[in-house]
């Protein structure tokens, strides 16, 4: 099957042109689904309750009495953990317990207060807080993302958050009316039964493994909005995190600043720095894994050696056949993918670095030579062994990570996503006769004379 993936070499006079081509994804959301957002936030604001189970009724067919009809119990929770599989139960253990116990390392890491007394007996430091209350968005219907559940519980109770909301849609099976709940596609349809959309017994069950407070089966922007504004039912959280389609983040967008929120994503991508040195079918398939995702999803090589990039070329059209998602796989290698021939692998690392990978998978017999030139990525995956796909699962550093360049300036989610920090200033005697007239010397400059007095008056009581 062959596949028509761009291939170029960074030697190439048109490099810079086709290496942008590439990269190219407009973030601009489209104007009806803005529209649309802003209506259905409009409405839960004003109207609570109501306006979530209108939205539930018309976006996913699942029509309910009450929010709290809608609400799963702890028991349900328990009970999907008791009959998942014991090979699902084993994954979700152990899985759950290395996402933790890197998230209690990250926690021991910055998580932490610290404070500094001075000579004059001042002290100055910072406080550390868990939030009181969060929210989890994980996308429903046809989709199903246990993963999804750890990466963000997990570490919201290992920062000591209060309370973990989760809500996630269950879509009526044949539910078509566009306002986006679902799963990550953006219709609202789902596989479900006649009477209510599916709960996902591994999703429960991952929820009971982290801990989750409350879980509510409503999905799209309605349950943006639940989480950001409060109902009658549910209490405002003060961050909301957890991937979701373009409703989803439209308004995590619109309600930022509310609240906070994780990230608004992009597409999955994968940069692979290969030396020529590992099977090429495992290179082909690590780009694989992340094309599967959608058509938009990025998945580029970078190598120095020409031969080794014919040989995973060759794997790609070998071993796409057998795919089940191979209709997706194509359309995302030939719309955004790229075999890229370099001049050297520290010319690699330098594209890498200008393109600021979610993923970047270092493929080299010396990875750790490689590292310390890579400045910018989401996750860094050292060697041949270190798959991407083990990252999204269960390595233990957390799958939510930037996207779209933003990795140049934003760090995956963690322990300190759910905190806050506050700092602690406590100003002795002697430190405000040293500080007073500083503080006045600049406060007159900037035209605030009150300010001057504050300082100055303090000044004066110990001179």
């Amino acid at each position: 099957m062959t596949v028509a993936i761009a291939q170029f070499a960074t030697s190439a006079p048109d490099f810079e042109a086709r290496l942008a081509q590439v990269l190219h994804w407009s973030a601009q959301a489209d104007a009806a689904i803005e529209s649309r957002v802003a209506e259905i936030i409009a409405d839960v604001r004003a109207r609570g309750d109501a306006a979530v189970l209108d939205c539930t009724r018309r976006f996913d067919g699942l029509h309910a009495d009450s929010l709290s009809a809608l609400e799963i119990g702890r028991d349900e929770m328990h009970a999907a953990l008791a009959e998942i599989s014991p090979a699902q139960r084993s994954a979700l253990e152990t899985a759950t317990q290395r996402i933790r116990s890197y998230h209690e390392r990250q926690l021991e890491a910055c998580g932490r207060g610290w404070s500094y007394r001075e000579a004059d007996g001042t002290s100055l430091g910072q406080k550390v807080t868990p939030l009181d209350r969060v929210g989890i968005y994980v996308p429903g219907g046809k989709a199903s993302y246990p993963s999804s559940v750890l990466m963000s519980a997990v570490p919201a109770r290992v920062a000591g958050v209060g309370e973990i909301i989760l809500v996630v849609p269950t879509p009526v099976q044949g539910s078509v009316a566009t306002g986006g709940s679902g799963g990550s596609g953006g219709s609202g349809a789902g596989s479900a039964n006649a009477t209510r959309g599916e709960r996902n017994p591994l999703v429960l069950a991952a929820a009971a493994l982290s801990s989750v407070d409350r879980i509510f089966t409503i999905g799209g922007a309605q349950a943006i909005a639940a989480l950001a504004y409060g109902t009658q039912t549910i209490r405002a959280v003060d961050k909301i995190t957890g991937p979701g389609n373009a409703y989803v983040a439209s308004a995590k967008r619109r309600v930022f600043g509310k609240v906070g929120i994780d990230m608004v994503a992009g597409p999955s991508e994968i940069l692979v720095l290969a030396d020529g040195s590992t099977p090429p079918d495992w290179v082909a398939m690590d780009m694989f894994s992340q094309a599967e995702h959608d058509e938009l999803a990025q998945s580029i090589l970078l190598c120095p050696d020409a031969a080794y990039i014919a040989e995973v070329k060759a794997q790609i059209e070998l071993l796409l056949p057998e795919m089940p998602r191979r209709d997706v796989i194509r359309a995302s290698l030939e719309g955004r993918g790229a075999l890229i021939h370099t001049r050297s692998m520290e010319e690699a690392c330098a594209i890498s670095n200008r393109i600021a990978p979610e993923h970047l998978e270092v493929s080299s017999r010396e990875p750790r030579r490689w590292e310390p030139l890579l400045r910018h990525a989401g996750a860094i995956f050292l060697g041949a062994f270190s798959s991407e796909a083990l990252g999204d699962y269960c390595a233990g550093p957390n799958h939510v990570l930037p996207t779209s360049g933003t990795a140049r300036f934003s760090s995956p989610l963690g322990v300190y996503d759910f905190q806050k920090r506050s700092s602690i200033i406590e100003i002795s005697e002697a430190g405000a006769n040293i500080l007073g007239p500083i503080a006045a010397e600049l406060a007159r400059g900037e035209g605030l004379p009150a300010h001057a007095r504050a300082a100055e008056m303090r000044q004066k009581s110990v001179g």
